[in-house]
């Protein structure tokens, strides 16, 4: 049975962590020629989790030459954010990226660095898979599930405005033509990689109109798929019923908002944000994965840094490709470093350095 993430140690060999392809690539690539794509090395610990990165797809032979973009110091009037016209053109061409964290000053006027990233290059949904990693123990042993969160939209679409002193309104955005279109993704996903349910996550029992659109979205979409199961989970209910029993869970969709929350807490059932891979897709194909965890400038520069997170994105990344050989390679070596325990980073309880936990990757390609 083909499916795109891991749930057990009998399947950890797998054509695993993500499909073959994310979504229909809109670009050629022959697997096995050379190919160019973005890198965001990202803030704090960003440029030792790249270099970390680009060590591993050295030893592995992949062909790939990296357009590496660092974001200004100042704010592009052209974005309204640090994130320039440069950088958005970069992942234009070439059409595949990587990301490592990038930190946004706080209230600071500015748009976010990953939402202007999203907004602008249309990246409409957020992919994240969370499974359990045999060998690595978590109060959860059976977790084999992926969050999909629209992107674009709802309350982070970034319109805020304050009517009276003291008095501020943000407003959430939910269209039809967003709602559709993350709905197709899911229920596509999902037949595509051999799930078996879908699961919208929602608030429309006090959201009426906005949440309310949205799974009506979902349940036309669901139209076009029998075979596929579909329920729909209010969302505070849906926290719960992921720390109970998170295996009762497949594919699981919802609004930005929702996502944002609902993803991190799923990383929380396996390890953490330093475990879990993501990717953002859009139309066409275009894709930039990325690393979900923050910069933690307490270790920035000390190569104590977990470089998991970004290298399984990255195996989304040549999976995307069609790369799956030499994905499935480094997605191996990775968990079974983390498995065996000899060479862990301090974040997974243990005293080795990213440069060490690195070498041990390489060591078994």
């Amino acid at each position: 049975m083909r499916r795109s993430l891991l749930g057990a140690a009998s399947v950890l060999k797998s054509n695993a962590i993500a499909p073959e392809s994310l979504v229909s690539r809109g670009f050629a690539h022959t697997p096995g020629q050379p190919f160019t794509a973005t890198l965001f090395p990202g803030d704090g610990i960003g440029p030792e989790i790249a270099e970390s990165v680009k060590k591993v797809f050295s030893a592995v032979g992949a062909s790939v030459q990296w357009d590496e973009q660092r974001v200004g110091t100042t704010a592009d009037p052209r974005t309204n954010s640090f994130v320039s016209r440069e950088n958005l053109d970069s992942v234009l061409k070439h059409r595949i990226g990587l990301k490592g964290p990038m930190a946004t000053p706080i209230g600071k006027g500015h748009r976010s660095l990953n939402l202007t990233l999203r907004k602008e290059l249309q990246l409409f949904a957020n992919v994240r898979p969370c499974f359990s990693i045999p060998g690595y123990k978590t109060r959860y042993d059976n977790v084999n599930l992926v969050t999909i969160r629209e992107n674009t939209e709802g309350e982070y679409s970034g319109l805020e405005h304050e009517v009276v002193p003291g008095v501020v309104e943000s407003l959430k955005i939910i269209t039809r033509v967003a709602s559709t279109r993350v709905a197709e993704y899911a229920f596509k996903y999902a037949a595509d990689n051999n799930r078996h349910k879908v699961t919208a996550v929602h608030k429309a029992n006090i959201m009426k109109m906005a949440d309310g659109l949205f799974i009506k979205c979902c349940r036309e979409v669901k139209e076009k798929y029998p075979d596929i199961q579909y329920e729909e989970v209010i969302v505070d209910n849906a926290c719960m019923q992921l720390v109970k029993n998170p295996a009762q869970f497949d594919v699981l969709v919802m609004p930005n908002l929702y996502g944002d929350i609902i993803s991190d807490l799923c990383a929380g059932l396996v390890g953490g944000l330093g475990l879990t891979p993501s990717a953002n897709v859009g139309h066409m194909g275009l894709a930039l994965m990325e690393a979900v965890h923050g910069t933690a400038p307490d270790i920035a520069g000390q190569d104590k840094a977990n470089p998991t997170a970004l290298l399984m994105s990255s195996v989304m990344m040549l999976r995307h490709m069609g790369e799956n050989d030499m994905a499935s390679r480094i997605q191996n070596a990775t968990l079974d470093t983390i498995a065996e325990g000899k060479y862990r980073t301090g974040d997974l309880g243990g005293k080795s350095t990213c440069s060490d936990f690195t070498k041990a990757i390489i060591d078994k390609l």
